[in-house]
């Protein structure tokens, strides 16, 4: 059997928002790594952290100064210091950060280290809402990154964030390109939004014949008080179900093994891939 041991970081702010975001970072990547450490010990092969990992949610704003937060990838200081950790803990490391492509230009971005340190790229979030309390356009540009599937030491995996995981076409796309573990580093406050949690990735998970990795964060942020971020990472498998599911409210690393063969008999016996009938379709990509 083909298995993977994944690790989940989900952390609540460190710091006070009144911090420089430069402060910030230097805080919070301080703060994950002794989970990290804990993950190695563990014989976590893929870890991945929550959306924007090392800063706030600083999306209910629309304040230049988070601008400054933004880092180059694989370059900036952030990357540099994971793809060192990857490589010393012969662990895949997926690094959600926000990004700085050019001068003004800034993505929400998931860089992914491979066991070796070995940059394989990233995946720009696709589908930014905007909305109250999340003016996530003054902050990211929308990605086109064609669905990246990265052929990592442990596995094949694909990254789709946050607010992403509502829109299904990407699950397809991902499993599609042949992923076998799709994560989602999310930033997501209690309301409607915890229903959905639960429901819509272990939906996505048994349509594409996938594991699905979802990460949260937790806490409350000021001055923003959005709503508690319900942490509740989890890793779902194939047919639908949770296997594995971290607290709401706590600091904490999850870790679970899975058996990535389950990929293989869950779509042969659902044969879903077969009886797609994309020509049938168009409507989805043909006009408005």
């Amino acid at each position: 059997m083909q298995k993977m041991k994944i690790g989940l970081i989900q952390m609540g702010l460190k710091t006070s928002t009144e911090l420089e975001p430069a402060a910030i970072r230097d805080a919070m990547n301080e703060a994950h790594l002794p989970l990290i450490k804990q993950a190695a010990e563990q014989g976590v092969q893929v870890l991945c952290f929550q959306e924007v990992f090392n800063q706030p949610y600083f999306c209910p704003s629309q304040d230049s100064k988070w601008y400054a937060a933004a880092e180059r990838v694989p370059e900036g200081p952030t990357c540099q210091m994971m793809q060192k950790l990857a490589a010393e803990h012969r662990m895949v490391i997926i690094v959600p950060i926000y990004e700085e492509t050019e001068t003004g230009v800034y993505y929400n971005t998931a860089a992914v280290f491979d066991a070796d340190g070995s940059y394989l790229g990233k995946y720009h979030k696709t589908h930014i809402p905007q909305v109250a309390g999340f003016w996530e356009k003054f902050f990211f540009k929308p990605g086109q990154s064609n669905w990246p599937v990265f052929d990592t030491a442990y596995g094949k995996i694909g990254v789709y964030i946050c607010y992403d995981r509502h829109f299904p076409e990407g699950w397809r796309a991902l499993a599609l390109n042949g992923a076998e573990v799709i994560f989602n580093p999310s930033a997501t406050v209690a309301g409607l939004s915890q229903y959905l949690w639960e429901l819509e990735q272990p939906a996505s998970a048994a349509a594409n014949g996938c594991f699905i990795a979802a990460i949260n964060r937790v806490g409350s942020e000021v001055p923003w008080n959005i709503g508690d971020f319900y942490g509740s990472s989890y890793i779902v498998n194939p047919r639908g179900k949770i296997e594995a599911q971290a607290s709401e409210t706590e600091d904490e690393l999850l870790v679970h093994e899975i058996d990535l063969d389950m990929v293989r008999e869950v779509r042969n016996n659902w044969q879903f891939f077969r009886d797609r009938r994309p020509e049938t379709y168009t409507r989805l990509t043909d006009g408005e």
